[in-house]
């Protein structure tokens, strides 16, 4: 199969591209769209084959759920039933928008879509190349991230070529998605609800609408049906190992000073830039060290370019703050598998 890429306005997505691949999906192929957080695969979220088709073309375990993405709120009602009283609540705050709500399913929807389980997570993007494709495909979309499974999540067409050349017909390149990590997702089907995901809606912000929220980060083992994605230990993960250190600036340089700089690449922040060049250690920066927004942004592509480097290990200091950089941290500690060094200036 050959792999097309296809620009298309993001800000204006009408025309040939977006038609091409609306008939693309309802013929039960799956396509690449941008979205607001990172690319997704696309595929009709009503046609149990092409669901199966993204398992296949991404490796993914049937075990990983896979999120719904609507284009507007009249389609919910194909996909969910039930709906809690708070939904209305997150989804005028929110949507279109970086959250996930977990709700009951509809009896008709697809098992596979949600592992098995009763409850289905949904989202209304905040992309008009998105909402386009969705709303001229027909029906409501299942969307991960258009990538290999577990490999660092796409934010540019040419991440999704890199993974599913010769896997999917088509990629629309709307260029690179602004908040580049997932989706945050909330299960309102708990009382009170659970934070299931960090992502681009910080807990804060959901708090001041919900008020008490629990955050359950969990580890799912492999062959364990997940109540949401993004739960594995292993995953958005380069080839390279990483290793996050946790602890000041100072025991952070010193614990780098240990490792082979000729075979060791330091996923570093701005302020870093001046000792990694004076270590002559092989450096990428992910931004300014305090803008969170900035470091999620360009996460996935860092770590996509750390892995051409040709080095034995990654290196990172864990980022500190609030907001996205909670969903930041989630993402780097699934990366490295877990393999967090706590240090001491002693």
């Amino acid at each position: 199969m050959n792999t097309r890429i296809a620009p298309v306005s993001p800000t204006h997505p009408d025309g040939i591209p977006i038609a091409e691949a609306a008939q693309l999906i309802r013929q039960g192929e799956l396509v690449a769209m941008p979205t607001e957080t990172v690319y997704g695969l696309a595929g009709d979220a009503l046609n149990p084959a092409a669901v199966q088709a993204i398992f296949v073309a991404k490796g993914r375990p049937s075990s990983d759920p896979l999120i719904v993405h609507i284009a507007d709120l009249d389609q919910l009602a194909m996909i969910a039933r039930d709906i809690p009283s708070s939904f209305q609540l997150l989804a005028d705050t929110f949507w279109p928008g970086p959250l996930t709500i977990i709700l009951p399913k509809h009896p008709t929807l697809d098992s596979c879509i949600t592992a098995g389980h009763d409850t289905v997570a949904v989202r209304m993007p905040n992309h008009p190349v998105a909402r386009a494709l969705i709303r001229q495909s027909g029906h409501p979309l299942v969307a991960p991230s258009a990538n290999l499974f577990s490999h660092p999540s796409p934010t540019t067409a040419a991440h999704v070529f890199d993974d599913l050349q010769g896997r999917i017909p088509l990629i629309l390149d709307a260029g690179p998605c602004e908040i580049g990590v997932e989706s945050t997702i909330i299960d309102i089907t708990q009382t009170p609800p659970v934070i299931l995901r960090h992502g681009g809606i910080p807990a804060e912000q959901l708090t001041t609408v919900l008020g008490d929220i629990i955050v359950r980060q969990r580890i799912i083992a492999h062959n364990q049906a997940a109540p949401a994605p993004g739960m594995l230990l292993k995953h958005y993960s380069p080839r390279t190992p990483l290793v996050i250190y946790r602890g000041s600036h100072t025991a952070v340089h010193a614990a780098i000073l240990t490792q082979p700089r000729e075979t060791t690449l330091w996923v570093c922040y701005d302020e870093d830039i001046v000792q990694a060049q004076a270590l002559r250690i092989a450096y990428l920066s992910l931004g300014p060290r305090h803008e969170s927004s900035t470091i999620a942004r360009n996460l996935f592509a860092t770590l996509r370019s750390a892995d051409l480097a040709g080095k034995a290990l990654l290196v990172i200091a864990e980022p500190l703050g609030d907001g996205v950089a909670a969903a930041v941290r989630d993402r780097l500690f699934r990366a490295a598998e877990g393999h967090v060094i706590t240090l001491s200036d002693a």
